[in-house]
């Protein structure tokens, strides 16, 4: 054996040693935190009732008033008209207004909806005097100025604003459970899950894992804890006081319009601020959950894009918005979810070192079996925490199986378990491009929509079998 495979050698040894050492370290702290979370978890559904039934929540009382929906777009002519359709069809009987934000420079979607504006008077389309795209924060705060002026006009209030995309498909029942839980909550967040259908599997599909995780599980804790809630973006409504309490405190604006994130950050302003929030899981009349659905990318590169905004906004700039709060603000459990929101960057990095540690000891073996390369098996500290690691892993996509099969069935929990490799490599490409759009932020000062580009297609997506109450 040669002097330099023999530096190789020692080389490729020394890489993969460190490279498990840092992923296994990483995966188990990571793995702890989640792991102390679901029993907490475990121990909160232990003392729960059992699901909340729509019938129970309204006996107690309901929010009266018109209800404000915003539906900010730009560039959406090929899903808005229909999402559009299908909630005033939805939310027939209802009393409430719609708000469209759209902009001047947007003509396709100026001209498929114009028409369905102008044959309904719940229907009231707000074009700013900006092209766009701005940001989305800047379009809702346009929508909040619209609201008001209709009001002053018109001697009205508004007692609530559902926050809604264009792309989302209504649940019949949504609003009367925000008519009930707004009697008692300043923030009422209801499920979001994604939308499947054939040939949607894989990369659309780990966003249903992560959904249904997120949203049958840690958004439902967090509740619990009375932790700061994030707000989802959809399937949200918040009661026009606290919307007015953040207006004050903005010079008028609740939605901050320099974010990526303006939704999430406005559901941890409300918990920091001494406003209830709740994650409210219930179900109807027929036994089926009220949730939001909605379509979500299909390809990587869309995914990716979408993700690294999640990534800068809450990780990155969200930090520089929110800092931490304090024990006035939720003490210490209210710390630790900002720290779980955040950990994103950090993540991404465990895991890539842990990928490259495979591909390193995968190099080490062919090595062994071409040139002789000496084995190294990892000492007695490596290979405790390796196991650890193992099991971690093992449970974590335990998980993630057991929340994807609850709510779309048995096939689709078996798949989130390959689909956990296409979450990661997301994951990982995500992290980096957050990295790169937060400095360009930070240089160029400028924020702007990068929304998620939505086609008529993704919208004739199949959803999952009714979810019941189990």
């Amino acid at each position: 054996m040669g002097v330099s495979t023999a530096g190789l050698e020692t080389l490729v040894a020394l890489a993969g040693h460190e490279l498990m050492l840092f992923a296994s370290v990483g995966i188990v702290l990571i793995g702890l935190d989640d792991l102390f979370f679901d029993i907490l978890w475990f121990a909160a559904r232990r003392r729960g009732a059992g699901p909340a039934y729509l019938g129970d929540l309204t006996a107690d009382g309901r929010l009266e008033g018109p209800l404000a929906v915003f539906v900010p777009a730009w560039d959406e002519a090929k899903v808005l008209p229909a999402m559009i359709r299908r909630t005033l069809s939805a939310w027939e009987g209802e009393d409430f207004r719609l708000y469209l934000g759209c902009y001047p420079n947007d003509a396709a979607t100026l001209f498929a909806v114009s028409p369905l504006v102008a044959a309904d008077p719940r229907l009231r389309l707000v074009i700013g005097d900006a092209d766009g795209p701005t940001t989305k924060g800047e379009n809702l705060n346009r929508l909040w100025a619209a609201m008001g002026a209709d009001e002053r006009a018109q001697a009205i209030r508004f007692a609530a604003v559902v926050l809604h995309d264009a792309e989302d498909v209504v649940h019949p029942a949504e609003l009367a459970l925000y008519r009930a839980g707004l009697t008692r909550h300043a923030m009422v967040q209801i499920p979001v899950l994604p939308l499947l259908g054939p040939g949607k599997q894989w990369v659309a599909g780990h966003y249903a894992d992560e959904f249904a995780e997120a949203h049958g599980k840690d958004l439902a804790l967090r509740s619990a804890l009375g932790a700061p809630l994030p707000s989802a973006g959809v399937g949200c409504a918040l009661t026009r006081s606290a919307l007015t309490l953040l207006a004050l405190r903005r010079g008028g604006q609740p939605f901050r319009s320099d974010s990526l994130t303006e939704d999430y950050e406005l559901g941890i302003l409300v918990g920091t601020h001494g406003l209830g929030a709740a994650f409210v899981a219930a179900v109807d009349a027929d036994g089926e959950w009220i949730v939001s659905r909605g379509a979500f990318p299909a390809t990587m590169a869309a995914a990716v894009r979408q993700k690294a905004r999640w990534i800068a906004g809450i990780a990155l700039a969200g930090w520089d918005h929110l800092g931490w709060a304090g024990p006035e603000k939720g003490g210490w459990i209210a710390r630790w979810m900002l720290w779980r929101d955040r950990r994103a960057p950090l993540a991404a990095i465990v895991l890539l070192a842990g990928y490259a540690a495979l591909v390193v000891g995968a190099a080490g073996w062919i090595g062994h079996g071409l040139f002789g390369w000496q084995a190294h098996p990892p000492g007695a500290a490596l290979e405790l925490l390796m196991t650890l690691t193992g099991a971690l892993l093992l449970w974590r996509l335990g998980m993630r199986g057991h929340f994807a099969a609850r709510a779309y069935g048995f096939r689709q929990g078996v798949l989130a378990l390959p689909r956990a490799f296409v979450a990661n490599i997301v994951a990982m490409l995500a992290a980096r491009r957050a990295i790169l759009l937060y400095w360009r932020m930070l240089r160029s000062g400028e924020v702007v929509w990068e929304k998620t580009e939505h086609r008529e297609g993704d919208m004739s997506l199949v959803a999952p079998p009714p979810v019941r109450a189990r």
